[in-house]
């Protein structure tokens, strides 16, 4: 299809090169399933020739997914691409993907040889994987700083050689877009064979343009794109696909088909940030926890009038549920009556007037407003409370001590009080919770803890932190949040934050 835009995921090869983001077989099984729920076109695997691991680790991969292609990487080395050719034995789909450097920097001083060597290099090796699967990737490294006469020569004599998809990597985010997008035209308009290939694209973010040079190769007639989701990678990371993809879809005139289900760009993100145990910045496009959140006032006023006016997407486009109009200082009358409404209180005009000087007072003196304090200052808390209130946490814990923690919690108005161990003091809490829950038959089952995340406010051993649940029951999602100076206790505050909106 001429005008179909593949999309090669490499976060279980380029995006675990990160430091700190190595996953075991059975997590990268979890991610190849996501992604492949996630509906992109290319899974890389891994590198299988680097470890038993990651070569093992690729060959389950393969058993478990279907669907997308398994591309495993291979430098252009016999005994690589043999690997990768071994590794594919249960795949339904095969490509090796192989590459080798053709810029002068790189072969000069990383390969120490000459520009026919290595070019002779890449040939040989895409003739090797040929002899094992008809699809074969290769990618010229270091693309971005190759000159482009000589890389238009690199490029013709791969595709003579056998390749079917021609990979263009920016490897160090070197290249400005416009830049990057020249070069992909001038590969289209110069290579004499070009068209028996498609052509692929593959940035880097040291300049924070991997997004953007990722879709002036798109324009230009790149029509695969590699990145990773949350941009996770080397150095400063790889083209975040969650950002092309709805780049895509926000309706530039861009008019690409994908066969990606947006809705499940923010679970399979979350997933992924699990697993690696790496964050995601708040201020992230698309899948970070400010991408919906509004805490202007003339935004929030704009918002609640129509939503298009702040959002170029909807939350449910990604996966998210809802908007959140997020109340401080800038917050205007309409959204505090907004958020009133929404949590029972009916108000006048009058009264949101003089309510509204004693919001600001209050919201000057704390960064976020909560509902609990909303209600405080309708002078109404104990009319309208959650069903599961926190009244005692207290915990024992320190070295060679069990962790053993106490939690009271009041629901419906009864107390109810348990006492329980755990791993630590927040799994002897959550412990202590879940005793109550089913003590209190709240619930027929307790919910699953699909993902549990600390964010420190700001720094210092005093400082308030920031607690993030993910809850799953019955198949849906609930979210939890808490925060405090004591990290237990705002992990228990978002618990019971998430069951308040589950029960």
């Amino acid at each position: 299809m001429k005008n179909k835009v593949y999309i090669f995921d490499t976060t279980l090869r380029d995006g675990e090169q990160a430091p700190g983001c190595q996953l075991n077989t059975v997590e990268k099984i979890e991610v190849a399933k996501a992604l492949e729920a996630l509906g992109v076109d290319v899974v890389e695997p891994g590198f299988p020739i680097s470890s038993k691991g990651d070569f093992d680790s690729v060959v389950e991969i393969t058993k478990a997914i279907s669907k997308p292609v398994i591309s495993p990487l291979a430098r252009a080395i016999k005994g690589d691409i043999d690997c990768a050719a071994e590794s594919l034995k249960y795949a339904k789909r095969k490509r090796i993907h192989t590459f080798i450097s053709s810029s002068d920097i790189h072969i000069k001083y990383v390969f120490k040889s000459t520009r026919e060597e290595i070019l002779q290099r890449a040939i040989d090796a895409v003739k090797h994987a040929k002899r094992y699967v008809e699809d074969v990737q290769f990618s010229p490294m270091d693309a971005g700083r190759t000159e482009n006469e000589f890389l238009a020569h690199f490029v013709e004599k791969v595709i003579e050689a056998g390749a079917t998809v021609i990979n263009i990597p920016d490897t160090t985010g070197y290249c400005m877009p416009w830049e990057f997008g020249e070069k992909i035209k001038y590969l289209v308009n110069n290579v004499k064979n070009i068209d028996k290939v498609t052509i692929a694209v593959h940035c880097h973010n040291d300049l924070g343009l991997a997004t953007a040079n990722a879709l002036a190769g798109v324009v230009n007639g790149a029509r695969q794109v590699e990145g990773t989701i949350n941009g996770v990678g080397e150095r400063a990371g790889n083209t975040a696909l969650e950002e092309v993809i709805m780049a895509i879809k926000t309706n530039h005139g861009l008019e690409y088909d994908l066969g990606i289900n947006t809705k499940k760009i923010y679970p399979t993100s979350r997933l992924i940030s699990r697993l690696m145990k790496m964050p995601v910045q708040a201020n992230k496009a698309i899948v970070g926890a400010n991408a919906f959140a509004h805490a202007s006032g003339i935004h929030q006023d704009g918002m609640l009038k129509n939503k298009q006016a702040f959002e170029i997407m909807q939350p449910k486009d990604v996966g998210l549920d809802e908007t959140q109009i997020v109340l401080g200082a800038r917050s205007g009358r309409a959204a505090l009556k907004h958020r009133l409404e929404q949590i029972g209180f009916e108000i006048s005009k009058e009264q949101l007037d003089a309510l509204y000087p004693k919001f600001l007072e209050l919201a000057d003196n704390k960064k976020e407003v909560n509902d609990e304090d909303l209600q405080m200052l309708m002078g109404r808390e104990g009319d309208i409370k959650q069903k599961i209130q926190i009244d005692l946490v207290e915990v024992v814990c320190g070295y060679p001590l069990k962790p053993m923690a106490s939690v009271k919690l009041k629901i419906d108005g009864t107390e109810h009080i348990a006492s329980m161990t755990g791993n630590g003091p927040v799994d002897a809490s959550y412990n202590c919770v879940n005793q109550i829950i089913n003590d209190a038959h709240l619930l027929k089952k307790i919910p699953v803890l699909k993902e549990f995340l600390i964010q420190a406010v700001t720094k210092g051993s005093d400082d308030i932190s920031r607690v993030n649940v993910q809850l799953e029951h019955a198949k849906k999602m609930y979210y939890g949040f808490g925060s405090d100076t004591d990290i237990v206790v705002a992990a228990v505050r978002a618990y019971v934050d998430g069951l308040n909106k589950l029960v």
